[in-house]
């Protein structure tokens, strides 16, 4: 994997992507939730590369890619992702998305249906407007003073804990946390935004439609949010298939994932087969 860059008119964008692209294969594009970084998928380019064309990022104000401007949307993010693609001649990209990753991809989907070769929701939710409740939206919106005014110790600490059920998990989203340890306004700033950004794209009302082959992926022990009822949802509404993770948290690809590059692999070879 090399580290690139990609300049926007809100900042520089990082991400990391395998040295050698066979441009005749997919490329699995693997997008981190909101506040975490590239690293969040370690174990998912640990397994891929050298077997698959590998892409990751950090997302727009996170970790590498800040300074940033914080006034881009959620189809501005996936506006940019498709220009980075664009620029490495990638033509069939695979997202892979945790959490805001998957709404990413959703948005990716949107604006560009023809080019999505494949989509993996990993505990993320649909932006169709008729999951959310009107009080959900209007907490969403609000959220930064919350991150900016708790005491970050205990951010720290509901922020690991409370996503991953593993040791290998907790540290991690840990260690990616520490990045803004002595800021704690940047990283109130990037989940604040985050959210906001989240709540307008699903009052966009837009149809959000999955039309390639696609894999909904929730952890059982999942405590962000609503994501398990989402899920089972989003499921029920368009029969996309959907697989629960044992013992495994909102970060289930850390808590499993050798189950995770398992599924992540069926995938590939169903976009394959549909050739």
């Amino acid at each position: 994997m090399i580290e690139k860059t990609y300049s926007t008119p809100c900042g520089v964008i990082h991400y990391w992507i395998s040295e050698k692209i066979n441009k005749e294969r997919e490329t699995l594009i693997f997008l981190p939730g909101l506040t975490a970084d590239h690293r969040l998928f370690d174990k998912q380019i640990a397994y891929f590369e050298g077997k698959e064309n590998v892409f990751v990022w950090d997302a727009p104000g996170h970790a590498a890619s800040w300074p940033f401007v914080m006034n881009f949307s959620l189809m501005d993010k996936a506006k940019w992702l498709d220009e980075i693609l664009e620029t490495e001649g990638i033509s069939k990209p695979i997202i892979i998305g945790q959490s805001m990753g998957g709404y990413v991809g959703q948005a990716y989907a949107e604006q560009f249906p023809e080019k999505l070769k494949g989509f993996i929701s990993i505990d993320s939710a649909p932006l169709q407007r008729q999951y959310m409740t009107e009080i959900e939206i209007w907490l969403l919106k609000r959220m930064e003073p919350v991150y900016r005014h708790y005491p970050w110790k205990w951010l720290l600490k509901s922020g690991s804990n409370g996503v991953a059920t593993s040791e290998y998990g907790r540290k991690l989203m840990y260690d990616i946390m520490m990045v803004y340890d002595g800021d704690q306004a940047r990283y109130a700033k990037i989940a604040g935004h985050g959210f906001k950004m989240l709540a307008e794209a699903i009052e966009a009302e837009l149809p959000y439609r999955i039309e390639c082959p696609a894999l909904l992926i929730c952890g059982e022990k999942d405590q962000a949010g609503s994501c398990i009822r989402y899920d089972r949802a989003w499921h029920k509404n368009t029969g996309i298939r959907i697989e629960w993770i044992k013992d495994a948290g909102h970060n289930s690809n850390t808590d499993a994932p050798e189950r995770i590059n398992q599924l992540i692999q069926e995938l590939v070879l169903q976009v394959r087969s549909q050739k």
